[in-house]
């Protein structure tokens, strides 16, 4: 069990829209993790902890993507959906705070390390989609932020369960703790 303070702790969930929660991923489905999701966040709600949903979105041209060279882009086929990046229906209450990016991390080039600090959060719980990519670009900056970084991993799915695994096991222990979301406590 992970006892954590719910008036510094702050679940911070990546990339639950419908354009991303819709792609194969591993172990399990999106559907599933935005199911575990919603059960986390009620949690947080219950306790008073900030619950923060954060979406990655561009302008209609892309101008404000990013334009470097890399051996793999990431377009789906038939490009994106009109409604690719809103959040998954029933995911969001009105007391969440959104977090719009537009790289595959949480920190950069947003407010969300200002709106933390401004809650006294010292703690962050994370999920999402996909585990090595925003998840983990999210943990990684947190943990340079400084910031303790809880990563519940049964609450994140990504392309292959191989990726998921390097992720959990290799990665994010090195930048905090890894636990199932049932483990995960919140106290007054």
């Amino acid at each position: 069990m992970i006892s954590l303070p719910a008036t510094q702790t702050a679940l911070v969930l990546i990339d639950l829209q419908k354009g991303i929660t819709a792609l194969p991923v591993a172990p399990v489905s999106g559907a599933t993790v935005v199911e575990r999701a919603k059960g986390l966040a009620a949690r947080f709600r219950v306790a008073k902890a900030p619950v923060i949903l954060v979406n990655v979105a561009f302008a209609p041209d892309f101008s404000d993507a990013l334009h470097t060279r890399v051996d793999c882009s990431f377009s789906p086929p038939g490009g994106f959906a009109p409604d690719w990046s809103e959040l998954v229906d029933g995911l969001a209450q009105s007391e969440d705070l959104r977090i719009t990016k537009r790289q595959w991390g949480a920190f950069y080039g947003t407010d969300l390390d200002l709106q933390l600090r401004r809650r006294g959060i010292t703690t962050i719980v994370l999920g999402g989609i996909a585990t090595n990519l925003g998840v983990e670009s999210t943990a990684r900056a947190a943990h340079e932020h400084g910031y303790n970084v809880v990563v519940a991993e049964d609450v994140m799915a990504t392309f292959s369960q191989e990726m998921h695994l390097f992720a959990c096991e290799h990665i994010f222990p090195r930048l905090g703790r890894v636990a199932a979301s049932a483990s995960i406590t919140l106290e007054s």
